[in-house]
């Protein structure tokens, strides 16, 4: 899908952690977007953005065009020019900034769990709930926005819910019990100290097993015009472990479907799943939302966490399940698909859907 109009000028929040790193290096070159502000504590004090970064994320270097820009606090009248902001903030101060800036009539894609349950707030999947961008006119209507939020799921629950969606469509869905293996990165830099993780999985995550288990329910409902989002009729049971990965989360579910169905036909409804973000070609939009691996013993995080550019969701394992009807086992990567990723494709889907 090609974009003939001038670039929209964007801004990160949180742009120097590592999920704001991976924001730049994302949208570096991005067809429709370009970085013109960079925001962060202001701790930066205009500081330029090489100044204040320590660049982290490996395979590739701190793009030049961002390295110049400098770091300014994270208020709306320090980014003047930005239609668009992408919020890598942490859930202890994301909240009110990004009310601010939709306050002052900028769209914001935030990756922080503050506003992800709100009642008029998409929690957005493309491939999965894309009709939710419709909650966005009630959203500015009640409270009086010109700008307007949309979030993107927790990063173990996007795995999930993209494997789930077209079997929920296909066959129905009505119990889930997934286990979480969780990179790393999932808690941010420096992530856990090396004497906990190495040698070790750690059997909680505070709050993750709660979000799965909630969001799940939102992203596969609906949104109904003047009622707003209603859940989807399943029961989601989580359990959340952090392993020693970089990044890349595996998990394996056990599910029930409400009709019965073949092996081989839950992969072909997998591997023809083709949502309307491939279908358009969006930008981020990876060729194949889902990717079914036929070897016994994939996928595995080393290997497949960067298939489709990190915005593949990879399945494998599946087989008879002796309690629920199915288990399998799928892979997505937790700092694209799950973060800086999902949110610029939320962005590019509300482009080609006319709200930007």
């Amino acid at each position: 899908m090609e974009r003939q109009h001038k670039k929209i000028p964007v801004g990160v929040l949180g742009a120097t952690g590592m999920v704001g790193q991976r924001f730049i290096e994302l949208l570096q070159n991005h067809p429709w977007f370009e970085v013109v502000a960079l925001a962060a504590s202001g701790k930066h004090n205009g500081r330029s953005y090489a100044e204040s970064t320590v660049w982290r994320l490996s395979g590739s270097d701190m793009p030049a065009t961002a390295a110049a820009l400098p770091v300014v606090a994270c208020r709306p009248e320090e980014m003047p020019d930005v239609k668009i902001v992408f919020s890598a903030l942490p859930g202890e101060i994301a909240g009110e900034i990004e009310i601010a800036f939709a306050q002052a009539g900028v769209a914001v894609f935030s990756n922080a769990k503050n506003h992800r349950m709100a009642a008029d707030v998409p929690l957005l999947i493309p491939e999965v709930n894309a009709d939710h961008i419709a909650a966005v006119a009630q959203q500015q209507r009640q409270r009086g926005w010109s700008g307007f939020i949309i979030t993107n799921a927790n990063c173990s629950s996007t795995p999930l819910v993209m494997a789930l969606k077209p079997l929920q469509q296909a066959f129905g869905v009505s119990k889930v019990l997934v286990t979480t293996l969780q990179s790393i990165s999932g808690a941010g830099y420096p992530g856990l100290p090396s004497y906990d993780i190495i040698d070790n999985a750690i059997p909680y995550i505070s709050g993750e097993e709660e979000k799965v288990e909630s969001e799940t329910l939102k992203m596969l409902g609906d949104w109904r015009e003047g009622q707003g989002f209603a859940d989807a009729p399943l029961v989601v049971s989580a359990h959340c472990n952090r392993v020693a990965t970089r990044e890349g989360h595996l998990e394996c579910a056990s599910i029930e479907l409400e009709r019965d169905a073949s092996p081989e036909e839950i992969i072909a409804t997998w591997e023809n799943y083709v949502p309307e973000p491939q279908s358009v070609q969006l930008p981020s939009a990876p060729v194949h939302a889902l990717h079914y691996r036929h070897e016994h013993d994939r996928p595995q995080t080393l290997r497949d966490r960067d298939a489709g550019n990190g915005m593949t969701v990879t399945l494998g394992r599946l087989r008879r399940c002796p309690i629920l009807s199915y288990k399998f086992v799928m892979l997505g990567h937790n700092t694209i698909r799950g973060a800086a990723g999902g949110s610029i494709l939320n962005a590019e889907w509300c482009v080609h859907k006319g709200l930007l």
